[in-house]
């Protein structure tokens, strides 16, 4: 079908949306030189944190695990590598203001202006693994214009789990093709177009930095494929 039928674009946050990788790095590096910690590498502490993002949830994917949150699993990775990056000094108040870095990254460049135009044609939301208060925390800050939010807590699921994207169709009350899935992340459209929804890749080559493996480019002939949020807005006709 054309995606001209197409009436809302859900997104994933942390990499397309926002460049998590710069956020939590200069965060890291302000709290590092008030800890007069020398040499501190905050591209590669931000690296480290969500290097263990994934393993993090993977005992809640498979079952392994109850529900458990993001902030919560965040916590647990940033406890682990304080030491390791000489910031085992933290206080319990400075560690949750770190773990909440995470409420506060910024946009890409092109995000809210794409994202504005995408807006008056379509309704617009997160796809996230984020919690409900740090996607809202995130929006308020930056200025994300969402119509609403869709956090992993709404689903107690993380993707790729088939129930997110069943339960944001199911909760707008569309056809899976009415509602397209943007992302930065193959897999992430992959499990999106299995759901029957339509795909919208946004390439962000650089979101992990020397760490990135995949994603260079579109793996799939996706609906859309775009190199900005600006670019998929144009593609969508906004």
């Amino acid at each position: 079908m054309s995606i001209q039928n197409v009436k809302a674009i859900v997104f994933d946050t942390f990499g397309t949306i926002s460049d998590w990788r710069s956020s939590i790095a200069r965060e890291a590096e302000i709290i590092a030189a008030a800890k007069g910690v020398k040499d501190f590498d905050g591209d590669a502490f931000a690296r480290a944190w969500r290097a263990g993002y994934r393993p993090g949830m993977k005992p809640v994917i498979t079952g392994e695990r109850e529900w458990t949150p993001i902030d919560v699993i965040h916590r647990e990775i940033l406890e682990e590598i304080l030491a390791p990056f000489g910031l085992d000094m933290l206080d319990e108040a400075e560690r949750d203001h770190l773990n909440r870095a995470w409420h506060r990254i910024n946009p890409w460049p092109d995000s809210i202006p794409g994202l504005i135009r995408i807006k008056r044609k379509h309704l617009i939301a997160p796809l996230s693994n984020g919690s409900l208060t740090l996607l809202a925390n995130m929006a308020k800050r930056a200025g994300i214009p969402w119509d609403f939010v869709f956090s992993s807590d709404m689903h107690k699921a993380y993707k790729r789990d088939p129930k997110v994207y069943q339960n944001a169709i199911a909760l707008l009350g569309m056809e899976p093709h009415e509602v397209m899935m943007g992302a930065a992340h193959n897999d992430d459209l992959e499990a999106a177009r299995e759901q029957g929804m339509r795909t919208g890749y946004i390439n962000r080559p650089t979101e992990y930095g020397v760490d990135q493996t995949k994603d260079f480019e579109a793996e799939s002939d996706w609906d859309i494929i775009a190199d900005s949020v600006e670019d998929l807005a144009e593609a969508l006709g906004c």
